[in-house]
Parts: C-alpha cells; sequence; structure tokens
C-alpha cells in the first residue's frame, strides 16, 4: 500500500474515531490528556474561531506592556487587549515592556526579572488564559538559551564554540540537560537553542555561538544538544523544553562577515555543508521547531523561501514541527530585503513558506484575520500554521500542567550544576602552544602577575545573564595559589571604554590611558616570576550585530586596541609570558603565538572560568579540548576552512597561505602515539559499511585525554570533492601507559555526495581513511567502494 493511501486512511479512521472518542467523555476532547494528540489538535482548532486562530501564532514582547500593570500582569489589561487570548510570551525574565525599562531591540537592554517575579508573572498569565479565556488554551513561554538559561542566577556554561572544542557528545547532552532543567523549572517550556549553523567566517560577531566549520561535528553537537533539551520522546519529561534548530541556513558564512548579509552559496554547497547538520537533528531527533535564518540565498529572504522550508525541510526531511520566525524577520522581507512591499504582503509571503508562527512580537501576523476576512489569506494558510503551535503546546503537557516547580530556586544554579559547568570549562580549552612552561608547579613562582584586559572579569559571552556566582582568572589563580605564592595584579590596558554589552556604540579604550596603563603593568611583571597574561575580546568587540546601530562584526581578526603593545612590554621584560585567550572568536593573533611560551584558548569559559583556567594552568586538569575552526593567520585568508576543495589554497605572493592552527588542533601535557588504522574490510558494496579500528596510547606520564578525529577522502569522483571530510571522532582519556583501541563505523552517508544531477548518491572507487589527533597529522589507509 502507497504511503499516501495509507496516510488517507488513517486520517479517515481518525475522523471515524473522533465522534466516539467525545461521546465516551465528559467534556471537550481536546482536554481529555488520554486522548492522542491529532484528534485533540483537531477537536479544539473546531472549536476556534479565525481570531482565536490567529492569536495562537502570535506573540508578546514589547506589547507585554499591553497586558501588565507595572511588573505585574494585569488579567483585566489582558482581558480587554487580548479578548481571543495570545500564543505565546517572549522572555518572561526580562522586564521589556515595562514602564520605564530599557527597550532595545534584541532585548540585551531590558533589565531582568529575578527568578521569583519570573515565575510571578508566568503563573498568573497561565491562570488567566486558563480561566478567562473562552477555551482555556496556554500560553507558551519561549526564552534564549543558548549556552545557559538567559536569566539571571542561572548557570551559564562555555559558549556553544567551546563546548564544541570539547568534541564530548555525552557531556553536550549532559549541559543541555541542566539547562532544560532550569528553564523548565520557571514555567518555561520553548527554548530557542541550539545554533547548528557552520561557520566560516571568522569576521562574523555571531562566531562564538556555533560549533564551528565543520558539517559532521556540528551536526553531533547539534544532535547531543536536542537529545539534552528535549529528550528522547516526542512528549516532554517534568525536566525537559523543546528545542529551536537554529538558524536555516546560510548564516554562518555571510558576505563580507556581516550578520545578516546575503549567503551566496549554491545548492551544491547548501546541501554537502549547510543543510547536513540540520538534517542530522531532524532525522535523529524529536526536534519541535526549526527558525529561519535573517539572510536571503540566492535572492530569496529564508523566512519567504518556499523551497527551504517547504520542499526541502518538510518534504525531503519530513519535519513535522513548527517553524518559528526569528525576531523581526518577518517584517525584514518588507525593511531590509524589500521582497514584499509593506507588512501585510510580508506576513502572506511568510505564512504561505511554512512560518508558523511570528516572533517577538506578532508585528505582521496581526494583520492576518484582516486579511482573511479580505480574501487576500485562504483561512487554510492561518488553520495549518495554528495547527502545528498547538500542536507544540500538547507535546509539552501545557494543558495538563503549565505551571513553574515551586522547588525551582533548588533547581537553578545549585551546586551540581556550577560542577557540571566547571567540568565543560575544563574540557573544552585547547592549550595551542606550550615550550615547556606549562604545567606550573603551585609555589614554585615566588610572585606570580595576572595582568590584562580579561584578568579580573569573568567574560561570559554573548546571550548569557547573570549568575548566582562567576569566577575570573584572577581570583581562580588566587585561591589556587593562597598561601602557596604572592599574586600580584595590573590592568593591562582597556580594551573598550564601557562593559556595557547592551550599549549600541562601541568605543575603544583611550590609548594615552592605555600605555600608561601598560607602563604600570611593566612595573608589575618586573616584580614577578612569571605572567599569566590574559586577553582576547568582549562582549562588545565581537558580537551579534542586529542592527546598522547596534553592530558587531569586524574586518580585522587580531587584537583590538593596545593589547598587542601590552604584549610585546610584556616579552620584554624577559620573563616567561603564558597567554590565555579569552574570546568567542578563532585566535588569530599571530604576534601572541609567536612569541608566547605557553597559549591557552579558552574561549568564553562560561560562569566556572577563572577555576578552570587555574586548574589547567597549575596541572590539575590536563588539557585535552580541540579547535573547532581553522584559525587564520590574517583576514585576508577568510574564509578558511580544512574541508576544502583541490584547487584552493594555491598560496599568495607575500604570505603563508597555512592557516595559524589547523581545525582539530590542540597539545596536551601528555603524549598520545597513534598506530595504523586498520579496517574491517578492504572493500565494500555502495551500501555497505566499514569499521575502522586505531590504536592510541599515553606515552606521556601524565592521565590525559585524546580525540581520535577520522577524515574520508574520495580520492576520484564525478564532482569535484574536499580534500578530507570529518566523519567520526571520540575523546578517549588514557593513564600514562595505556592504549585503547577506538572503533568507529563508517555508513553509507559517510561516503555519499551530490552528484551531476543533484542526487545523492555513493560512487564507487577508492576511499581515504584517514585518522589522527587533528586534521594535518594523519595516517591513511585506502578502503574500495564497488
Amino acid at each position: 500500500m502507497s504511503l499516501s493511501r495509507r496516510h488517507a486512511l488513517g486520517l479517515l479512521a481518525s475522523t471515524a474515531a473522533t465522534p466516539a472518542l467525545a461521546k465516551a467523555r465528559s467534556g471537550p476532547l481536546y482536554k481529555d490528556a488520554s486522548a492522542p494528540i491529532d484528534l485533540r489538535v483537531r477537536d479544539l482548532l473546531s472549536r476556534m474561531t479565525l481570531e482565536e486562530k490567529v492569536a495562537q501564532i502570535i506573540a508578546l514582547w514589547a506589547t507585554k506592556a499591553e497586558v501588565m500593570e507595572g511588573i505585574a500582569f494585569s488579567p483585566a489589561k489582558a482581558s480587554a487587549a487580548y479578548p481571543n487570548g495570545f500564543g505565546q510570551i517572549t522572555r518572561p525574565s526580562d522586564k521589556r515592556g515595562v514602564a520605564g525599562d530599557a527597550n532595545q531591540a534584541g532585548g540585551v537592554g531590558a533589565r531582568w526579572r529575578t527568578p521569583q517575579q519570573t515565575v510571578d508573572f508566568v503563573t498568573p498569565v497561565q491562570k488567566w488564559a486558563l480561566e478567562e479565556t473562552r477555551l482555556g488554551i496556554p500560553v507558551l513561554f519561549h526564552e534564549e538559551s543558548l549556552h545557559g538559561y538567559m536569566a539571571t542566577e542561572a548557570t551559564m556554561f562555555p559558549m556553544a564554540i567551546g563546548m564544541a572544542g570539547s568534541f564530548d557528545r555525552e557531556l553536550m547532552r549532559e549541559v543541555q540537560s541542566v539547562i532544560a532543567r532550569e528553564v523548565r523549572a520557571r514555567g518555561v517550556h520553548l527554548a530557542l537553542s541550539p545554533v547548528v549553523d557552520i561557520a566560516r567566517d571568522p569576521r562574523w560577531g555571531r562566531i562564538e555561538e556555533t560549533f564551528g566549520e565543520d558539517p559532521y561535528l556540528c551536526g553531533e553537537m547539534g544532535v547531543a544538544a536536542v537529545l539534552g533539551l528535549q529528550g528522547e520522546s516526542r512528549q516532554l519529561g517534568p525536566d525537559k523544553v523543546m528545542a529551536t534548530l537554529k538558524h536555516m541556513t546560510g548564516h554562518g558564512q555571510p558576505q563580507a562577515g556581516e550578520n545578516v548579509a546575503p549567503a551566496p552559496i549554491s545548492q551544491r554547497e547548501l546541501r554537502e555543508n549547510f543543510f547536513p547538520p540540520f538534517r542530522e537533528v531532524v532525522k535523529r531527533t524529536g526536534i519541535a521547531a526549526v527558525m529561519p535564518s535573517y539572510n536571503e540565498i540566492d535572492g530569496v529572504p529564508s523566512h519567504q523561501n518556499k523551497w527551504l522550508l517547504g520542499d526541502v525541510l518538510r518534504g525531503e526531511w519530513h519535519f513535522d514541527g513548527a517553524v518559528v520566525s526569528d525576531y523581526g524577520a518577518v517584517h525584514e522581507l518588507d525593511t531590509i530585503h524589500h521582497v514584499q512591499p509593506d507588512p501585510q504582503a510580508a506576513a502572506r509571503a511568510a505564512l504561505r513558506a511554512g512560518v508558523d508562527c511570528e516572533l517577538p512580537d506578532g508585528t505582521t501576523y496581526r494583520t492576518l484575520v484582516e486579511q482573511v476576512r479580505s480574501g487576500n489569506v485562504p483561512q487554510e494558510a492561518v488553520d495549518i500554521a495554528a495547527k502545528r503551535i498547538l500542536t507544540l503546546k500538547f507535546r509539552a503537557g501545557l494543558f495538563e500542567n503549565p505551571w513553574p516547580r515551586k522547588d525551582y530556586a533548588a533547581l537553578t544554579g545549585n551546586k551540581g550544576a556550577r560542577a557540571l559547568a566547571l567540568k565543560a570549562a575544563h574540557r573544552s580549552i585547547a592549550l595551542l602552544k606550550n615550550d615547556g612552561t606549562l604545567p606550573l608547579t603551585a609555589g614554585a613562582h615566588r610572585r606570580v602577575a595576572v595582568i590584562g584586559p580579561n584578568a579580573a572579569i569573568a567574560r561570559l559571552g554573548g546571550y548569557s545573564s547573570v549568575p548566582r556566582q562567576t569566577v575570573s582568572l584572577l581570583e581562580g589563580i588566587t585561591a589556587k595559589l593562597k598561601g602557596k605564592a604572592e599574586v600580584v595584579h595590573a590592568q593591562g590596558v582597556f580594551i573598550t571604554q564601557s562593559e556595557d554589552r547592551s550599549a549600541d556604540q562601541v568605543l575603544l579604550a583611550d590609548p594615552a590611558k592605555n600605555r600608561d596603563l601598560i607602563a604600570q603593568a611593566v612595573e608589575v611583571a618586573k616584580s614577578a616570576d612569571i605572567v599569566i597574561l590574559a586577553v582576547g575580546d568582549t562582549e562588545q568587540t565581537s558580537r551579534e550585530g542586529f542592527a546598522k546601530n547596534h553592530l558587531g562584526d569586524r574586518t580585522s581578526l587580531d587584537l583590538v586596541g593596545e593589547q598587542n603593545d601590552l604584549f610585546v612590554a610584556m616579552k620584554a621584560t624577559g620573563k616567561p609570558v603564558v597567554v590565555c585567550a579569552i574570546n568567542g572568536r578563532p585566535p588569530s593573533y599571530p604576534t601572541v603565538a609567536e612569541g608566547a611560551n605557553a597559549l591557552l584558548e579558552c574561549w568564553y569559559p562560561g560562569q566556572e572560568g577563572g577555576t578552570a583556567m587555574a586548574d589547567i594552568l597549575f596541572g590539575d586538569v590536563n588539557p585535552g579540548g580541540k579547535l573547532p575552526v581553522t584559525v587564520a593567520r590574517d583576514a585576508g585568508q577568510v574564509p578558511i576552512f580544512y574541508n576544502r576543495k583541490p584547487s584552493a589554497r594555491r598560496g599568495y605572493v607575500f604570505e603563508d597561505v597555512s592557516p595559524l592552527y589547523p581545525f582539530g588542533y590542540g597539545l596536551s601535557y601528555t603524549r598520545f602515539e597513534f598506530g595504523k588504522p586498520r579496517l574491517s574490510s578492504s572493500r565494500i558494496g555502495v551500501g555497505g559499511d566499514v569499521t575502522v579500528e586505531v590504536d592510541v596510547r599515553n606515552s606521556g606520564a601524565r592521565a590525559g585525554d585524546e580525540v581520535v578525529q577520522l577524515y574520508v577522502r574520495d580520492r576520484v569522483a564525478s564532482v569535484t570533492r574536499p580534500i578530507k571530510e570529518l566523519k567520526g571522532f571520540e575523546r578517549v582519556t588514557l593513564a600514562p601507559g595505556e592504549t585503547k583501541t577506538v572503533r568507529i563505523a563508517l555508513g553509507p552517508q559517510a561516503f555519499s555526495l551530490w552528484n551531476l544531477d543533484m542526487e545523492e548518491v555513493v560512487e564507487p572507487g577508492l576511499f581515504d581513511i584517514m585518522v589522527g589527533p587533528d586534521s594535518e597529522n594523519l595516517q591513511t589507509i585506502a578502503l574500495e567502494i564497488i
């Protein structure tokens, strides 16, 4: 029987069953928790007016002002402003909409509610929705949770790019499980995370939000993140939230590195590199929502791209969740892209493409009632969108239990969460250079100088709030050396004039004042035996540029301001200089890389970052993180990525063509030796599988972690293929002298390509299977596919 006929018969059976089920129960079927979700949705839709359906596909953010009295929710004002209810509320943890509070676009300027204030807001909203609206449809609250719940007193973990550098799926899942618990405890059921855009341009200020440049790594981290947030069931467990996969797609390689700029990417490139992480998540999880990207591809913005959201996402990949807009993106079809003449037309185009709800305020979708009445929008289009949003609410269990947890405070930022944040920071930090200076021994140096603009501040990165505690590098080292050595500190330089990441204008610090600070730092360094120098970025110098007056992208990749001058001055003292790079963009710092005695890439390491950095500096933890991106020497090399085509990277007249650091790179305090890879079979069919084995030995004196990386190359194909592609990895922990055999299974997908007819196939031929500790130091064995 054909799939379409089975589907049709299933619909008939469901339709026939509905009256019988309704008759057997008292009350509306949609309120019966034991009934199948599809029948509950159908029953509810049949009872709804057009106005109630449109209300379900809008949200309130700045418009929260219409339902609040001061900071509190007002049922009377809500009933007057929204007699048909509303579908979502955006970020209940902020005060957007409260008179006198900042209301900047992007929300970073809105002051935070306390946890108790958030719960006190969510609870009466749900009580009103259940008891004072005609049908009692609960409200869906959503929040940001990129690397922690973006709300006060929640746990802030390392930034996404650092988590990717852990190459640790289980750690990612564990971290996201804690994030889900903290979000859900306050009555929120939808998280706008994770980001699985592959990122190929470090000038782009949002590169910190991604899992790096590789499709396979992004897909694996994305799957782990979604399973951590949602669990494996399509219906949410008590401590889970629905995840939102974003941003589909091309976002991570914008023209000139500027956020929202066009993504000039061919369909083949989309299918080979940008689509795979999204497809993996859709295929392997019950992902609840997908968010389109702001940019355009081939002249079509993603929010009105029927091919992208319809043919590919829902058609080829069979995604059955909801498509939620990025903030303001539907309106931007008119105001930025100019592919629609007005907000009404923008709403029609987005709805037609399959965007089911408009965030953050439903500005254009609020016109849909009138547009349906006038015949400009078919009723069926609204019905489909409302059906998908209602399905999310039933999957989330909102009709049964929409309430915050009474013990929310004990579930947020607690001892266990802090311990996990520390573990995540340990595993995300990568050692990029070491001449033997590291690890340090606590007490071996009489006086330790901790210097630099990122030494005394805990940098968390974008999409973060104020956790219950933070630990700076200075605090971490001071605690580590208490009673063993003197710690002295100097600012060195300031990077910017302000630390307010919500500020629109970014002003670099005064060079003259910085020169005075450098002179002071030199005197401090001279008095010490070793210098720990903390440099990098701030939440202002690399961030999401969400508006023309709030920029975050750069042309230069090197340290900004006088940080290089500070480093040169520290080296001139003759003291050993260990650099901790604390940032969200790849460490393209050639002066530092050449001159430092040791260099740690710490990314934004989260709230426990200071302790984690100190643990690694003093050898209590052996670093094992790897780079999830290729690090350019110069912005002129961009875009630079390891899985290049054979004709790329021929060379430059005056500059080195190689990267500063390759993808997958990271050192250790111990030594690892790789044996030659072995195959379960040297020849397989086009639909066959093969298992790759490799022995890895810790030949050093310390226990440590190594990431075994497996790459594949198709030697000859009908279309050009990358020189190598990551197709497997495993992080292993080895004691001194210990050997482990790592086994990685490869199926047809590891060898597939999109041929001249744009068909995904495996072509017979010879393939190189390459295994090693990074993308350059590899041992190869040949596999034949017949």
